[in-house]
């Protein structure tokens, strides 16, 4: 891959950094820095945007596995078909304001300069998608050297990935306090204590497994303390459709 590979305008490649700033922001304790990258990343590939939809045709090359070269071949010609939907003007345009904001709004003075391993192959599948937007203009020769490349890479091994392998959990952190803040201002006057608590552990339980396991214990608390309440109220009633509804209350909740 040639070394004039224009980083700035490779989706893969800024997505890459955006998250790297992100989490050392947060590891220097700078959120409003790693909260203005992430607004960034919102708004620029926002699912509406050409960005967004290049974004997701790069992750499948970059990430997909396939099982011979004649499924890799079916899966490029899909690719250069998806690609040459996209509007290159648009995209190019978006691109723009998306450096515009990195440059503006972060201030961040090596955000380029910080390593990417797998450099070579999104530079390799960034300018094959150009390339196959270019259409006949391309240069043939180039455009099969690297649909061969890409083709390889598709072929490769990759480790297996679940969604809690692709968890930052600095990037977590982050969107957890947003997350609270947000439902705290949205229900402040309208939920009990209790209840904003709930929610509170619940945002809490999407940043990994103690979260979530913290979430369960709390419900389990909640749980135990519903159904003491509830025998203590049974017995101070006799009202004989309140006490059926309570057993059938008290049923429910054990059942859970």
């Amino acid at each position: 891959m040639s070394k004039s590979h224009n980083k700035k305008r490779n989706v893969g490649i800024i997505y890459e950094l955006l998250l790297r700033n992100i989490s050392e922001s947060l590891i220097r304790g700078d959120k409003k820095s790693a909260k203005s990258a992430l607004e960034i990343i919102e708004t620029r590939f926002d699912k509406s945007t050409e960005i967004y939809k290049e974004f997701r045709l790069f992750n499948a090359l970059v990430k997909s596995t396939v099982s011979d070269s004649a499924v890799a071949a079916a899966v490029l010609t899909e690719a250069k078909a998806a690609a040459r939907r996209c509007n290159p003007m648009t995209i190019d345009r978006e691109k723009s304001f998306l450096i515009r904001d990195i440059n503006y709004k972060l201030k961040d003075r090596n955000f380029y300069h910080r390593r990417i391993p797998e450099y070579r192959t999104y530079a390799t599948i960034q300018t094959l998608l150009n390339n196959w937007r270019q259409g006949d203009t391309a240069s043939l020769t180039k455009t099969v050297q690297f649909e061969s490349k890409v083709a390889e890479h598709l072929l490769s091994e990759k480790k297996d990935s679940c969604v809690d392998d692709e968890k930052n959990p600095d990037v977590n952190t982050l969107v957890v306090n947003i997350m609270s803040e947000k439902l705290n201002n949205k229900y402040r006057n309208s939920l009990s204590d209790d209840q904003k608590k709930i929610l509170q552990e619940y945002v809490f339980s999407l940043s990994g497994p103690a979260g979530e396991k913290k979430m369960v214990e709390y419900l389990k608390d909640i749980r135990e303390k519903t159904v003491v309440s509830l025998n203590a109220f049974e017995k101070e009633t006799s009202n004989s459709v309140i006490l059926e509804k309570i057993g059938n209350v008290k049923n429910k909740i054990l059942d859970e």
